[in-house]
């Protein structure tokens, strides 16, 4: 589930829909949770191996770490990638802004987090855009993706939280515990 501050827009031919914010969503808020009606396709279902839904699931399904697909029920899977994202995963199954989301900008996330499986062209338009988004950017990035998750979790307990309620209580009790031990979980918990 998307933030509530958030609406879809179109950008582009090329690159489509968009998920922007309608209001300021501060640095260490929650602005995605994988909450109970998301749909999850475990690694050995059918419609994975369906050549009729391939193209909507590389679209718009994220590759879990056990190998399941994850599909958005709602604008969430929109979201589009940028190599330099203002928000991303953390390894309790929800994502955070890692910086200031002004009113108006578009929430995006590094789908290199994301276990593909293969190359994927990037057309993010930033000045540091990585031409691609590739397998091994996990590996390459994880210590700068940590240091942006480890600065946002740190003022997760000072920012209203709208989608904390939907998180299931054993990640709210990990988060909690993580939070007053300052050892938060690494990105690597992603990783299959």
């Amino acid at each position: 589930m998307i933030h509530p501050a958030t609406e879809l827009r179109y950008i582009s031919p090329s690159i489509g829909f968009g998920v922007f914010a309608t209001a300021l969503i501060p640095q260490g808020t929650i602005v995605y949770v994988q909450d109970a009606l998301e749909i999850v396709l475990p690694a050995d279902h059918p419609l994975l191996t369906a050549d009729i839904y391939q193209p909507i699931l590389d679209k718009y399904s994220t590759v879990e770490k056990d190998g399941s697909r994850l599909l958005s029920w709602d604008i969430a899977r929109y979201v589009n990638h940028s190599c330099q994202s203002n928000a991303l995963s953390t390894g309790y199954g929800f994502e955070i802004a890692v910086r200031d989301i002004q009113p108006g900008e578009e929430i995006t996330d590094d789908y290199g987090l994301f276990n593909l499986p293969y190359d994927m062209p990037c057309a993010c338009g930033h000045p540091a855009c990585r031409g691609s988004v590739r397998p091994s950017d996990f590996t390459a990035l994880i210590q700068q993706w940590d240091t942006h998750l480890n600065a946002a979790l740190a003022k997760l307990n000072s920012r209203q939280q709208p989608l904390w309620r939907y998180l299931d209580e054993e990640t709210q009790t990990a988060v909690t515990n993580d939070l007053s031990s300052g050892d938060y979980r690494s990105v690597q918990a992603l990783r299959h």
